[in-house]
């Protein structure tokens, strides 16, 4: 399970390191929890652009935009066949943009929250899905599901799902909505290598969705742990 991210880069950065022109308005985020927006790439007519979609899938056949809160990840064992993701898979696949993420240790009876960040790039693209909804007053809503996949060595410390963090030559491949061969496009969604990422405990100042502030990426007594 991925449930909570950080894109902490300004948007000029962004826009520099993808060499995509946007116009969208984006603040750095320390604490991105679902319900709430997320910058996305799409493939729009050929050309790459920069979107704001919710974080939880509400898929357009959805009869209520709840749904949503329940469909902020994907399997990729199964995106291909269940109902609420095949339809985004097959036209409507996207990179959801992210410099780390966090997942939680239990020791004890507490759980130890972790950022993941990976080690040679400042920014990276989740594989996602995205969809368009329309609600009965006639609101449009586009939304998004990251795909997650089997834990790396480094995540299976902590859970056993991991979100897929596509490689950079993937990401052409994965925005094509003409490409149809899909065991090539279920092949891409496997574990990132764990000795490309980084590891270390934050505050638990991260577990509250409300507080998002540049101290939830702090390390911890300013000791970075890594697990490599």
């Amino acid at each position: 399970m991925c449930g909570r991210v950080t894109l902490t880069l300004t948007f000029k950065e962004i826009t520099d390191i993808l060499n995509i022109k946007s116009d969208i308005e984006w603040t750095p985020r320390y604490n991105i929890a679902p319900s709430q927006d997320i910058p996305v790439v799409v493939n729009n007519n050929g050309k790459k652009q920069i979107k704001l979609f919710q974080w939880g899938l509400i898929p357009n056949c959805a009869s209520e935009q709840s749904i949503g809160q329940k469909l902020i990840n994907a399997r990729a064992e199964t995106i291909d066949t269940k109902h609420s993701f095949k339809n985004a898979f097959v036209r409507q696949r996207c990179l959801i943009l992210a410099d780390g993420f966090y997942e939680w240790k239990r020791q004890g009876k507490t759980k130890i929250p972790y950022r993941f960040t990976l080690q040679k790039l400042k920014l990276f693209a989740f594989a996602g899905i995205w969809d368009r909804w329309k609600s009965p007053e006639g609101q449009i809503i586009h939304s998004c599901s990251i795909i997650t996949t089997k834990p790396n060595e480094l995540l299976s410390m902590f859970h056993d799902r991991m979100p897929v963090i596509l490689e950079k030559d993937h990401e052409d491949v994965w925005l094509d909505p003409t490409f149809s061969d899909f065991g090539v496009l279920k092949s891409l969604l496997t574990p990132y290598p764990a000795d490309l990422m980084n590891a270390y405990e934050v505050s638990t100042l991260v577990n509250s969705a409300r507080h998002d502030a540049p101290d939830c990426i702090e390390p911890v007594s300013g000791q970075i742990s890594l697990f490599n």
